[in-house]
């Protein structure tokens, strides 16, 4: 039977056990424009960022 010759340390086991996770992402809609987009992140529409259901910047068109 297979035995460790030393001790994996909480951190290297850690390392490892960290590729476990959820396969989908958590999107959510936003209220404004009923796009949805990864949550605490800004989204661009139509030309202009939104964060929390709120214009934060709009993108300037060069004529």
């Amino acid at each position: 039977m297979a035995h460790p010759k030393r001790k994996i340390s909480k951190t290297r086991r850690n390392k490892r056990r960290t590729h476990i996770k959820l396969n989908s992402k958590n999107l959510i809609v936003c209220p404004t424009t009923g796009e949805t987009h990864l949550p605490h992140r800004a989204h661009w529409y139509e030309g202009k960022l939104y964060y929390k259901g709120k214009v934060v910047l709009e993108k300037e068109v060069l004529a």
